[in-house]
């Protein structure tokens, strides 16, 4: 099945293919998702396929750059309502199950296993690396041989868990629940939390230019229907998984959870409880490679130049051990 490329808006050589998916199964129309290469020239060894987090897409040219240094070619997933492929009358982000993202995620794979042939790799980011390993754990058990086409996996910050008062992670999840079945759509009013944002955006003088429609400061708002997908994702997680791959899960080394924007928030993870990530990595199942960056922001690759250089210096060693 011939794959139709056109240029993406970031440029050459990126290229971009919608993935048509049909009508939402959460009822919201009719939904893409989209498929971003950097076209390569030569021979590349292996191919590896990002997905993106929450309030977040595909705008890192940088890492794709990094990946194609090393021979690896690289393609980015915005996925359903996200990014380059939310359209009007989407709720941005939202699914009332993670599983949903299967179908965007097999096609990704199967176009990318085609055109290369080469053996894949898949990163991801934040609530991107929660939906990767579970698509991996149900698609090994899928296949009943449990090849799945995918050599490995490198998790930048991944949601693991509930950050917050341990309530929230007990009768606070309950009652997300019980909310999800009647009202999915039903927004948290959640504290004000720009800090995060402030760090990254040359508006607020960061070194990042991104689309804030896309990624706006504050975040995209939060729906309980979508929050419960997550923790049921979590708790499947927490029960252990079987992704049958070797896994590198990068982190920072402290976390600054705040609203308003500080100094403290430049080197460290304003979003996440890095100690939950540290903790659930084991989860993952097979070889489980997890490290501490120092002074790293929640996504490590976006972090101040001392940070991120030690990140994608401990990434590279990764991958000369396990590319081919």
């Amino acid at each position: 099945m011939s794959v139709d490329w056109t240029t993406d808006l970031l440029g050459e050589p990126y290229e971009r293919h919608v993935i048509e998916l049909g009508d939402d199964p959460d009822g919201e129309g009719t939904i893409t998702a989209t498929l971003v290469r950097r076209a390569s020239t030569g021979s590349p060894r292996a191919a590896v396929i990002y997905v993106h987090g929450f309030t977040d897409y595909f705008f890192q040219t940088a890492m794709a750059e990094f990946y194609a240094d090393r021979g690896v070619a690289f393609y980015s997933l915005d996925l359903r309502k996200c990014g380059r492929s939310l359209r009007d009358g989407h709720t941005a982000h939202y699914v009332s199950d993670l599983a949903h993202y299967d179908a965007e995620l097999d096609e990704s794979l199967r176009i990318v296993r085609e055109e290369t042939g080469l053996p894949v790799y898949l990163a991801a980011h934040s609530t991107g690396g929660l939906i990767v390993p579970l698509w991996l754990h149900r698609r090994r058990r899928g296949t009943g041989s449990g090849d799945t086409g995918i050599a490995g996996i490198m998790l930048n910050s991944p949601w693991f868990d509930l950050q917050g008062a341990p309530w929230m992670r007990g009768v606070g999840t309950q009652a997300i629940r019980l909310a999800a079945r009647v009202r999915p759509g039903l927004v948290l009013k959640l504290p004000e939390a720009e800090a995060y944002g402030s760090s990254l955006h040359t508006s607020r003088g960061g070194e990042w230019d991104y689309e804030l429609a896309w990624k706006p400061l504050g975040g995209f708002p939060v729906t309980v229907g979508w929050l419960s997908a997550v923790r049921r994702g979590q708790a499947r997680l927490h029960r252990g998984l079987d992704i049958g791959v070797p896994s590198l899960v990068l982190r920072s080394d402290r976390s600054r959870i705040v609203s308003r924007y500080s100094e403290e928030v430049e080197t460290a993870d304003a979003v996440l409880d890095v100690r939950q990530i540290a903790r659930w990595a084991g989860c993952l199942g097979d070889e489980v490679t997890s490290v501490p960056i120092p002074g790293a922001r929640h996504d490590v690759f976006l972090s101040r130049k001392e940070a991120r250089d030690h990140a994608y210096e401990v990434l590279g060693d990764w991958l000369d051990r396990h590319l081919p």
